[in-house]
């Protein structure tokens, strides 16, 4: 736990003018032919490079993109995004088609004050998910300061996160900074204490419970991982999605402030939306989305918060016909944040949907993490964030 931290934040590094740094961002994007579909992580990470721009450093860029097993993929280049910071920048933004070797040596080598450079895909190298020393090792020869400011895969014990900071000087970037100082605000959080989790497994989110099951004042369940509760506790769930591990827990949870939903829209035999009560749910049904009873009793809660996270959709809600539940609720957690109540909002997906609301900067902090959101307030270990936050 951080209660008392120390950030060694990129801020309070002493003669930072001209330094060669080698900055870790998580600027894991979706992309398609070649164009970025969704912006946020990296808009999310620009101020600690502009921070760095106005000390003239020179900035050596690594990230991560997809999962291409160690293997070069096309598919999975990070050209597209240098392409991208050089037009946000107005200035080259170089790319090199490889992550260690003569050409990424000599980029980062040859370098003047204020340019930058961008590295390819860290994960096309399997030193990097294997957390080679030998791999940070070479990471490190190209510059004077490592900087971390991918918090969102912190949580991961990969190279460019654990074992180079045994090479270089480490800080924290101006994002990860943020990332830690809100989550913690949210983990000593003001009562009542609302949480709200979905998605379609809840493997990840299990210390995330077991961690506020006493903090707090409810936890509201729903997605495809509360159909495992249904199913715990003998009731129909049709064709709905429930696997082995989540129905193990449910089967042993005894947390007692955990509400489930009441009612559900299914797809029905047919496919055509039907709204159900949830000990009505037929045999031909597949649960899609919490129904309006669920709705008006989760707003309840919620309109009582002084703190909310939330994490997880709370069904299929990238389909038109089961996003209402979803987006009701990222409407009530905008509405009551900034002011009324701390709100953060946390995972890809819910990011999503609350983009889909219009009310996304209504929501006094929306994390970058997802995976590492849950292990941080849950309190597992971080090895991106070991010897820079104490």
């Amino acid at each position: 736990m951080y209660i008392f931290m120390r950030i060694n934040s990129i801020k309070k590094a002493k003669d930072l003018a001209g330094k060669r740094v080698l900055l870790r961002a998580d600027f894991n994007v979706p992309i398609e032919n070649g164009r970025i579909k969704d912006e946020y992580k990296l808009v999310q990470g620009l101020p600690t490079i502009r921070f760095l721009l106005r000390h003239n450093c020179r900035i050596v860029i690594i990230t991560h993109l997809g999962k291409p097993d160690g293997k070069k993929n096309k598919d999975f280049t990070v050209k597209p995004i240098a392409a991208r910071l050089s037009r946000i920048f107005h200035k080259d933004v170089r790319f090199i088609d490889e992550v260690i070797g003569l050409k990424a040596g000599t980029a980062a080598g040859n370098m003047e004050n204020g340019e930058i450079v961008m590295l390819e895909n860290l994960r096309f190298e399997p030193g990097e998910e294997e957390n080679k020393r030998k791999f940070a090792k070479e990471l490190a020869k190209y510059a004077d300061i490592y900087i971390n400011d991918a918090f969102g895969v912190s949580h991961r014990e990969h190279a460019s996160l654990a074992a180079i900071k045994n090479y270089l000087p480490s800080y924290a970037g101006l994002l990860l900074e943020k990332e830690v100082l809100n989550l913690e605000k949210a983990r000593h959080a003001a009562n009542p204490l609302i949480l709200i989790i979905g998605g379609a497994k809840i493997k990840t989110k299990i210390r995330l419970i077991n961690g506020f099951k006493n903090k707090a004042y409810r936890i509201l369940l729903g997605g495809a991982l509360a159909n495992n509760f249904f199913a715990s506790r003998g009731l129909e769930t049709g064709k709905s999605l429930v696997d082995a591990a989540s129905l193990e827990f449910a089967r042993g949870c005894k947390v007692k402030n955990l509400l489930l939903p009441i009612d559900a829209v299914v797809a029905d035999a047919d496919g055509s939306p039907k709204i159900r009560s949830i000990n009505r749910i037929e045999a031909g049904d597949t649960i899609l989305d919490i129904g309006p009873r669920t709705i008006r009793l989760y707003a309840g809660f919620i309109k009582r918060a002084a703190t909310i996270f939330w994490n997880g959709p709370m069904g299929r809600f990238e389909d038109p016909h089961y996003k209402h539940g979803t987006l009701a609720i990222a409407r009530l957690v905008a509405s009551r944040s900034t002011g009324k109540a701390f709100g953060v909002v946390g995972g890809g997906e819910t990011v999503e949907a609350l983009k889909m609301t219009r009310m996304i900067d209504d929501v006094d902090f929306v994390s970058t993490g997802g995976g590492a959101t849950l292990a941080y307030l849950g309190g597992e270990k971080m090895p991106g964030l070991k010897g820079i936050i104490n």
